[in-house]
């Protein structure tokens, strides 16, 4: 559903629908808005070049070099401003578009040989009681007034560095390139200071030039400067376009007037660290290496050295990659990962360069884009930690591969090429084994292994063409123990392609990428099973290995394959439409380096869309979208059909609501039986719907719902409300409670050989109706005690039970009936032994020749309590110290119902893991 996590004027109206994993894209039309720049390819004219002719009008300021000395102290009164010509004329976006702002607004440059200089006076007719403010940490969610700069220092139409200021002096930044918007990991070292007075708030701010990407032989930038009054929700630009128009970097205003030469350039930036950590958790009576409790120091240097003004060399020795904030808990039934997002700032800052895979739909389920690259996979926990356990009784396995050092180059050139290199070393990791006969030994869990990603686009007539290639692999030392586990090697490269015309109004954008590892036959043949392709599945076809594996062959030493994502739409106006393909062969793998969940398919995806941005008598806005998506395997089975409609509106109260309704017929299912034949799966509809409350107010809420049922008795519900509370200005309060309740008919048990099973080719596939409800309360509580202090408090109780019935199995391949046992078939019969084991013992076919087999009890109840507190000081620009503290305990249980009180108890009773960790940074620079 819409993201509440990014404040008004810049939400990306993406939904993401749980449940079945619904994307609906309308911002992709929102031309206004800053999440919309990433969804523009705008035209790229050489810096050196005269500027092209515009198809609109574009504003010009004026930057004045500075003269004498500048306070950074939110009064602009110091004599140099007066230098400075204003920039004064703003037009809303909302909520009278094309209307002149409501209040008025100056906006200064000055420049030096260090800095950018801007001082900002927004004045309010109500003076200090028409100002909303709070404060929250950098990069957090404002729900207040802000002003905002956006500076294309390339002058490419491309490039966009975002520089946002509230009230009280709370910052957010963050940087895009081309179509990548936006990086948050970007944290630039900059000064603004505000102040409020009887004529509405200042902000003066200074942007060292070495924080800066810009072309030094081009004295003019892009510019966009914005106001945002957050009692009115007007948003004021001044360089304007409507919300169904082209808009972005492309259509930004000129600062003129820029003599840098080579300001900014050459410089070095030094980040030391010292960490001091104490682990208190559980350990098993005997365990030698683990005594309740270790302490240890470590300390490490990160680099960075601004090579040219447009190109930074960022390098991390004896790094510390731990994340500060946890995952969530999940419980995940199916054959496949789960995906985490990154949450390490050296991988997050500059993330947008090396994305791939990037896709646009108006409205796509259960769709995976072309993924190049995951940074988690670098310095994931080890692989081999079942040969350190399998080595003795006690082992002490390192929870994480060590990263010995990484290293980027990232940027642009002059000539419009953006360029992007990493390269990540992961060190031998080892585990201490005591043996049975009560010696020590060393157990290797994880080889030496080189990650690589390579990254380059060249954008072409004046930015409506951007080509792009991209290259990954990982190289792994080769150790016995590894030889038929992991790939000596993997890599992919791929192209992709944007291309606009009609004044950008058109669009055509694609990738194709191959893949290719080589290992052990062992290992290849393990890929070849893997539930992203099931080769061994007994009904499919022969297939063939031409360039690009195509069926089951255990002697294979390599496997390849290919993808490819293409779409062609009109993205801009009252009427909207596009249209997809999406295609994995089946041999294409990448989960060595990247994440990958299927292949095997081709899908195609088409929608037409009505957006109205003119507000009438009960809506500001309307979006409705229909559309159609079907997917087949490579042996031709239809695998996929869906048939969506979807409505969003915003009302004149500044609600938010929509809902969608997806209806898919019954077709094959390829995975249920995870290597077995295909069988039917029922048709079924979803829907969903959301709210949210006026984000004027203080105290706001979301609600998230959605409905699903199918022709065979099954269904799901699940809903969550989000509450957003603001006691204080600096304080703020967000409950998330979610439930979810459903039942499934096909919930995978296991599969058993039985040569009397002539059907499913003499195996017996074994499922069962599952009964599966989950209660989770995610909350968090940020104290702000200053634009550079804060606290941070994460808390998730979670609670899941599933109850598995009705053991059962298909009565054939391609058909959708089943028998239960017990009941259409055979006979079951539940046992408990003495030690409280449950099993079942099950004879399919009661007094037939088929074999009896055993169902040991896969009911269970997870409780799982997560939680972290973070203190963060920016003692000095750029110097950071930490407090931490990560609190966690989980266990499990074979009941099957839901007893919250139970559950609740148990959780408590859990014995948990403690982490406490200080950790400071020092800045450094010449």
């Amino acid at each position: 559903m819409p993201s509440p996590g990014i404040h008004a004027a810049h939400r990306r109206l993406c939904v993401v629908a749980v449940a079945s994993l619904v994307t609906i894209g309308p911002a992709l039309a929102q031309g206004a808005l800053s999440g919309s720049d990433a969804t523009r390819t705008p035209r790229t004219p050489r810096p050196t070049r005269a500027a092209p002719v515009h198809e609109f009008a574009v504003p010009s300021a004026r930057a004045e070099p500075r003269t004498a000395a500048i306070a950074i102290d939110g009064k602009l009164d110091d004599a140099a401003w007066k230098a400075a010509t204003p920039v004064t004329d703003f037009t809303q976006t909302d909520p009278d578009e094309g209307q002149p702002a409501t209040e008025r607004t100056e906006v200064r440059f000055l420049f030096d040989d260090d800095a950018l200089y801007v001082g900002a006076r927004m004045f309010d007719k109500l003076g200090r009681k028409g100002i909303t403010t709070n404060l929250v940490r950098r990069d957090d969610q404002f729900n207040s007034d802000f002003f905002e700069i956006v500076v294309d220092g390339y002058h490419d139409h491309l490039s966009r560095a975002f520089f946002d200021i509230n009230p009280s002096g709370s910052k957010n930044d963050y940087i895009g390139i081309g179509n990548s918007c936006c990086d948050n990991g970007w944290d630039p070292v900059w000064e603004g200071v505000t102040s409020i007075d009887d004529e509405g708030w200042i902000a003066e701010i200074r942007i060292p030039l070495s924080q800066l990407r810009f072309s030094s032989d081009n004295d003019t930038w892009g510019l966009q400067v914005r106001r945002w009054i957050q009692r009115r929700q007007e948003l004021g630009q001044w360089s304007f376009w409507k919300k169904n128009e082209p808009g972005g970097p492309s259509r930004f205003g000129h600062l003129e007037g820029l003599n840098l030469g080579k300001a900014g350039s050459r410089q070095v930036e030094l980040l030391p660290y010292a960490v001091g950590k104490g682990e208190f958790v559980q350990a098993a009576a005997g365990d030698p290496f683990n005594k309740g409790s270790t302490q240890g120091v470590r300390a490490g240097l990160d680099l960075k050295y601004l090579v040219t003004s447009n190109l930074t060399l960022s390098a991390t020795f004896n790094p510390d990659f731990g994340q500060v904030e946890v995952d969530p808990a999940v419980v995940n039934l199916s054959a496949f990962e789960t995906f985490f997002p990154e949450k390490r700032p050296f991988f997050i800052e500059g993330s947008q360069i090396f994305g791939f895979g990037n896709n646009n739909c108006y409205f796509c389920s259960n769709f995976s884009s072309l993924q190049a690259f995951y940074s988690r996979r670098i310095g994931r926990a080890p692989t081999g930690a079942d040969l350190a356990y399998g080595a003795g009784p006690y082992a002490d396995v390192p929870d994480a591969a060590t990263i010995l050092g990484a290293a980027k180059i990232a940027g642009r050139t002059a000539n419009g090429f953006t360029i992007g290199v990493l390269n990540a070393v992961t060190g031998e990791a080892n585990a201490r084994v005591q043996t049975l006969a009560g010696s020590h030994t060393s157990q290797i869990v994880e080889p030496l292994s080189n990650y690589f990603v390579g990254r380059l686009k060249k954008d072409l007539m004046s930015g409506n063409l951007v080509l792009g290639g991209i290259a990954t692999s990982v190289i792994r030392k080769e150790e016995p123990e590894f030889k038929t586990r992991l790939a000596s090697h993997a890599e992919l490269i791929g192209t992709d392609w944007r291309y606009t015309w009609g004044q950008r109004k058109y669009s055509f954008m694609g990738q194709m990428a191959m893949s290719s590892l080589e290992g052990d036959r062992k290992v290849i043949t393990a890929r070849q099973r893997s539930s992203a392709r099931y080769f061994q599945r007994p009904d499919r076809g022969q297939g063939s290995d031409g360039l690009f594996t195509n069926r089951l062959d255990t002697m294979a030493t390599t496997m390849r394959g290919g993808g490819a994502y293409a779409r062609v739409g009109k993205d801009v106006g009252n009427w909207l439409w596009e249209g997809m393909v999406n295609i994995r062969t089946p041999g294409f793998e990448t989960n060595d380096y990247s994440f990958l969940t299927t292949s095997d398919y081709v899908m195609g995806n088409a929608n037409i869309v009505r957006n109205i941005t003119k507000p009438g008598s009960w809506y500001r806005s309307i979006w409705m979208s229909a559309g159609a998506q079907a997917q087949r395997n490579f042996d031709g089975d239809v695998t996929d059909v869906q048939v969506p409609v979807y409505f969003q509106t915003q009302t004149p109260q500044y609600w938010f609501f929509n809902s969608g309704l997806i209806m898919r017929p019954s077709v094959n299912d390829d995975r249920l039986l995870r290597g077995g034949p295909v069988v039917k799966k029922p048709g079924s509809w979803f829907w969903f719907t959301n709210i949210n409350s006026d984000q004027r107010k203080k105290h706001q809420f979301n609600f998230n719902g959605g409905y699903g049922t199918n022709t065979q008795s099954g269904w799901s519900s699940n809903m969550s409300l989000s509450a957003d509370m603001r006691p204080t200005s600096n304080v703020r309060l967000s409950l998330g409670p979610s439930w979810s309740n459903g039942r499934s008919q096909f919930q995978y048990v296991q599969s058993v050989a039985d040569p009397t099973a002539t059907e499913f080719f003499g195996r017996r596939y074994v499922l069962a109706a599952i009964r599966q409800k989950s209660l989770g309360l995610d909350t968090r509580l940020n104290v702000t005690f200053s634009p550079t202090m804060t606290l941070q408090l994460y808390a998730q109780p979670f609670i899941s039970s599933g109850e598995y019935l009705d053991f059962k199995e298909f009565d054939a391949p391609r058909t959708k009936h089943w028998s239960v046992y017990g009941q259409d078939r055979g006979t079951i019969a539940r046992s408990v032994a003495a030690d409280g084991a449950v099993t079942y013992a099950v004879d399919p076919d009661g007094n037939g020749t088929a074999a009896p087999f055993t169902i040991r009890n896969p009911d269970f109840n997870f409780r799982s309590l997560r939680g972290n507190a973070v203190f963060r000081w920016e003692y000095l620009p750029g110097s950071t110290l930490f407090f931490a503290w990560t609190h966690a305990r989980a266990g499990s249980a074979g009941i099957g119902d839901f007893d919250f009180s139970r559950d609740s108890d148990a959780l408590l009773a859990l014995k948990p893991d403690n982490i406490f960790l200080v950790k400071a940074t020092w800045w450094l620079t010449r």
